[in-house]
């Protein structure tokens, strides 16, 4: 039953693939940058799922590391340095600091965890905005270049979104291999029974700092990309709301399922768009998108993607029910 699962996932992510390859050909210039804005949120809930879906962290200062990586590479494109290497840079810088924020992670648990990294995102927030000198404050940085490729300029909306899906998929892939190896096994261990894990042999500290460090380095390569998109940034997005944000993609996708943030990020980033769109939803479209996510966390607390576990247990809930009746039956003929 798991290969036949896990044949049909591989499946249904080459059709994903190809199908996001075919339609933009047939999108406006804003359903394009819709698509792309997805897909770099995809990414960066990529990593915020390692954390807390895989290895069990709770963490909400995630996009303290998204506007770390755009500040990073809007900065060194401003003095002329390409973006294939403020890329990597990027994401190196939030490795980093991904590693010393996973410190306070090996003394606090739980809900006193989140408000530490709660506390380090408005740290750096404050950063950002207070500090002119080196990320222009309120006023932010303007006129972001976006890069070439081989003499080729990805300039265009459709040649850009190209370009992030193409990150996508190698981050996407990465993370598979990763989650695959005794790694992955190893975060799943740490997520389930710290001690069991412990007692296996299992570091329990590296791989908490790994973690993070990790999710962080895919936040910072999430902002880089967005940077070029937006091709302004100021503070703004970078807040916390928007880690209560990326959060709630990866909750509402399902939390520990490797699809779960393409499905969260399309909660987060498409299903408000549509519901401007919605004739007798658009002017009240927010309250409706709040409405619609509290539902669904009432009725899916483990995220839309356990929607078939929840199926199958229920199917596999009632075969044992029939059984027990039955064995029960015969044990009263007799």
């Amino acid at each position: 039953m798991k290969l036949a699962n896990h044949k049909v996932a591989v499946v249904m992510a080459v059709l994903g693939a190809l199908l996001m390859f075919v339609v933009p050909q047939f999108l406006k210039n804003y359903g394009i940058y819709l698509l792309t804005y997805w897909l770099i949120f995809i990414i960066a809930t990529m990593g915020l799922n390692l954390t807390v879906g895989y290895a069990g962290q709770k963490s909400l200062g995630h996009a303290a590391f998204f506007g770390i990586g755009a500040y990073t590479v809007a900065i060194l494109l401003k003095v002329g340095i390409s973006f294939w290497l403020g890329l990597p840079a990027a994401a190196l810088i939030c490795f980093v600091v991904g590693l010393i924020l996973g410190f306070p992670a090996l003394r606090v648990q739980a809900i006193y965890l989140a408000f530490a990294t709660l506390g380090f995102n408005t740290a750096i927030w404050l950063v950002m905005r207070n500090e002119e000198w080196l990320t222009g404050g309120t006023f932010g940085i303007n006129n972001i270049a976006r890069p070439s490729l081989f003499g080729y300029s990805l300039e265009g909306n459709l040649a850009y979104y190209y370009l992030v899906l193409a990150g996508a998929l190698i981050t996407a892939g990465l993370l598979w291999g990763l989650l695959r190896s005794p790694w992955g096994k190893a975060f799943k261990a740490l997520r389930d029974n710290p001690i069991r894990a412990e007692s296996l042999g299992i570091d329990i500290r590296n791989y908490t700092l790994l973690s993070f460090a990790i999710g962080a380095a895919y936040a910072g390569v999430a902002g880089g990309f967005f940077a070029c998109l937006v091709q302004f940034i100021e503070p703004a997005p970078f807040a916390v709301y928007a880690s209560i944000m990326m959060y709630l993609m990866v909750v509402v996708g399902g939390a520990g399922y490797f699809f779960g943030p393409i499905i969260g990020a399309a909660v987060g980033v498409v299903l408000p768009e549509w519901l401007r769109d919605v004739p007798g939803v658009s002017n009240w479209y927010l309250p409706a998108f709040g409405a619609s996510v509290v539902l669904l966390m009432v009725w899916l607390p483990d995220g839309l993607l356990s929607i078939p576990d929840r199926t199958r247990a229920k199917r596999e809930a009632r075969e044992a029910s029939r059984a027990r009746t039955a064995a029960a039956s015969k044990i009263g003929a007799a």
